[in-house]
């Protein structure tokens, strides 16, 4: 169906998350006289002596980086997850103050040594070393008995919360499966169950017939703004086969990841000719000893940005107290993001 068929107020389902979603689009003429932030240029800076990630630099909590020449891991200093937290001491509150031991790993994992990069303009060559990086760092932790769940996940732009603008991500392993992977699981297991498919497969089948909230795609992965996006240019990386883990790919798919990540970011930094600001993550199989054959493998970007380089959407009000609600359509955004090159604006 076309963008016109939903020019009004509407509400749309997710099914992953099991929550609605109001669109309002004609707010998009609404005058705008609130917070302008400023705009995330670029670093032309290749090695910052501050900088606690920068190869041979001393990080913020005494250690030394080695002089590392692609990629470089190592355990969070200020991890939010310890392997050996002790079990609450609750014996005798009262029972709707409850509190269960968390136990987990917390690792940094930069991209590349040089301080300059992002993914957007890092070359397919050293974002397939990261990719294989991720497939390593995933198998390693979820064979860990003590560890339930592996999420990676990258914030980018400080308007994201990104303490350090080096390339890195964040890899946290937990006890426990968090609640957005948690839900997750049982909306693929009840669709499964119900329908007697996969949730996402089916969704990949629709939205590759409707194609108007494509952005890209490759032989392994398509991109598309969903259906129940929330954020203004929220996508949804998928695998097209069925696959839960990047555990289980296969050397095309984790050549197919790495361009699809290089074409995605690329295409937002084009959309405001701007270093995109984003929280990305990816969500895949738990390890809790489970059979996940309902789990399909797939990304989340949540990019802030709303009408330029320097207005980004507020989740506050109706959204926190209501539900989430969106000015763009799904459809608008997607031809938005179609419509921008996939070469790099800096590049041309």
């Amino acid at each position: 169906m076309s963008d016109s068929a939903y020019q009004f107020p509407h509400r749309r389902y997710n099914p992953l998350s099991r929550q609605w979603v109001l669109v309002s689009p004609h707010r998009t003429q609404r005058p705008w006289q609130g917070e302008v932030n400023p705009s995330s240029g670029f670093s032309e800076v290749h090695y910052d002596p501050q900088c606690y990630l920068c190869p041979g630099n001393e990080r913020a909590g005494g250690h030394l980086n080695p002089r590392y020449e692609n990629v470089f891991i190592f355990d969070n200093d200020y991890a939010a997850l310890l392997p050996d937290s002790p079990v609450p001491q609750v014996e005798g509150a009262p029972k709707l103050l409850r509190a269960e031991q968390e136990r987990g790993r917390c690792r940094v994992l930069c991209f590349h040594p040089d301080h300059s990069l992002t993914v957007a303009l890092m070359d397919e060559a050293d974002i397939r070393r990261v990719v294989d990086s991720w497939v390593a760092q995933y198998t390693e932790l979820a064979a860990n008995p003590a560890i339930r769940y592996v999420q990676i996940f990258e914030n980018r732009g400080a308007m994201m919360g990104a303490s350090n603008p080096h390339p890195h991500c964040q890899i946290w392993a937990t006890e426990h499966v968090p609640d957005e992977p948690a839900i997750e699981t049982e909306s693929q297991k009840a669709y499964q169950a119900e329908h007697g498919s996969c949730l996402l497969c089916d969704y990949l089948k629709t939205e590759t017939k409707e194609q108007t909230r494509v952005v890209c795609e490759n032989d392994e992965f398509l991109v598309v703004v969903p259906w129940w996006a929330v954020w203004p240019f929220e996508t949804l990386m998928l695998a097209k086969k069925h696959v839960g883990s990047m555990a289980e790919f296969t050397d095309a798919q984790r050549a197919g990841l790495a361009n699809i990540l290089k074409q995605t970011t690329t295409r937002y930094d084009n959309l405001f000719e701007t270093s995109f600001p984003y929280t990305m993550g990816f969500h895949q199989t738990p390890c809790d000893g489970e059979t996940h054959a309902e789990w399909h493998f797939h990304a989340h970007y949540y990019p802030p940005l709303l009408r330029s380089a320097t207005v980004r959407k507020f989740m506050v009000g109706f959204e926190m107290l209501g539900m989430p609600q969106r000015d763009i359509t799904a459809e608008s955004a997607a031809e938005r993001l179609r419509a921008v090159s996939a070469v790099h604006f800096t590049k041309k």
